[in-house]
């Protein structure tokens, strides 16, 4: 029989049942980014697509749903659009990834990590590689030690300055 462990639940946060995840920050993410649209275009963001034709075309999705997700992605703060033209024809708007965008390269990357291991029937298709050196490259937890940390070592407690904050609010 497996033993199922999980992350270390402090405090308050032991007893699941006497609280519930209010304001998580999965769910705002999710709420972003948490369409397969949405996270091939940040994909095809990284790999250097700029334009909508392309975002479209590589994502394979319809014109209308990638200016959806491009609008949506850059309300968010996650793109920026940027004008652009071309000799003899309009200004138009190609899309660049703002800091935000970038510091989802983590979630994306380990997507396609988590990918390769377990729903490709064979070799993955790309690797990822420091491109000055060619060393393998890895999303890992690791804590601010350099510790790699494994899920029954993550411990997860309240934020005090979140708390704090709330209380602030509410008076």
């Amino acid at each position: 029989m497996m033993c199922v462990m999980a992350a270390v639940m402090e405090g308050p946060l032991a007893d699941l049942s006497s609280w519930k995840a209010v304001d998580c920050s999965i769910a705002k993410a999710m709420d972003l980014i948490g369409t397969r649209s949405a996270v091939l275009i940040l994909r095809e963001a990284y790999y250097g697509t700029r334009r909508f034709d392309g975002f479209a075309s590589r994502v394979g999705i319809t014109d209308a749903a990638a200016a959806a997700q491009l609008r949506k992605l850059t309300e968010a703060g996650v793109l920026e659009k940027r004008p652009y033209r071309e000799e003899g024809k309009r200004t138009r708007h190609e899309y660049a990834l703002t800091q935000m965008g970038r510091d989802l390269l983590p979630v994306v990357l380990a997507l396609m990590q988590w990918g390769d291991a377990y729903l490709q029937p064979g070799p993955a298709p790309l690797m990822l590689v420091e491109e000055a050196t060619g060393a393998p490259v890895r999303v890992e937890v690791r804590s601010a030690t350099g510790k790699e940390v494994e899920l029954e070592e993550l411990g997860i407690r309240v934020n005090e300055d979140y708390l704090r904050k709330r209380r602030e609010g509410s008076e």
